[in-house]
């Protein structure tokens, strides 16, 4: 539990610990994401949103970021491509007041605008900065089963105009969609012409006359 605090504060020297990379599988399911369709509102710059979804071993880089643009808020709308269950999040910034202060998370609500915020969130967490991505926040598991698509609002930061956000991290398992329609779709491309019994029909057209 104490792992939010000073508990890393000599990950930089433990390069031999089985720590990094267990948590760099752990933090996986960016490749779950349909980063094409994701969505960031009130990005200063089309489609930085999704770049901060990007492996572990990149979560320090800072060449890749999004920043809001009228004001301190952001809303990613993130679809899987599957369902997920999730279990963490981590979300870093700049040592700054640009840094996210507050998130609120929802989930299955694909194209949710600001005007849907006022909604009750799944569950919401004021953030410490975190430059070094590192802090991690634990959700209610139970409130984040059968994820299909995951919201994040930015409410706030720690005072500036403008949040930066380098890296956001999620933590959980993954399953595959069920896709009963392709099933459905060899079924019909195998169907036998003969099974509609159309020679049944065509005979009663001499009745007509």
């Amino acid at each position: 539990m104490s792992r939010h605090g000073h508990g890393h504060g000599h990950s930089c020297g433990c390069e031999g610990t089985h720590e990094p990379a267990e948590r760099g599988v752990e933090y996986g399911l960016y490749r779950r994401i349909d980063t094409e369709k994701v969505q960031c509102l009130n990005e200063s710059r089309d489609g930085d949103g999704k770049l901060v979804f990007k492996p572990w071993d990149q979560r320090k880089q800072r060449d890749k970021y999004v920043e809001s643009d009228a004001d301190e808020e952001l809303l990613f709308n993130i679809p899987f491509t599957g369902n997920v269950k999730l279990k963490g999040i981590i979300i870093s910034g700049e040592d700054d007041e640009s840094h996210p202060a507050e998130i609120r998370l929802y989930k299955n609500i694909p194209q949710m605008s600001f005007d849907d915020t006022g909604r009750e969130p799944e569950q919401a967490f004021r953030l410490n900065r975190d430059p070094t991505a590192e802090l991690e926040y634990p959700t209610k598991i139970a409130r984040f089963t059968s994820v299909h698509h995951l919201s994040i609002h930015v409410s706030k930061n720690f005072g500036a105009e403008n949040t930066k956000i380098y890296y956001i991290g999620l933590r959980g398992e993954f399953s595959e969609a069920h896709r009963h329609e392709v099933t459905i779709c060899n079924y019909e491309a195998a169907a036998n012409p003969a099974d509609h019994k159309v020679d049944n029909i065509i005979p009663e057209s001499n009745f007509i006359s």
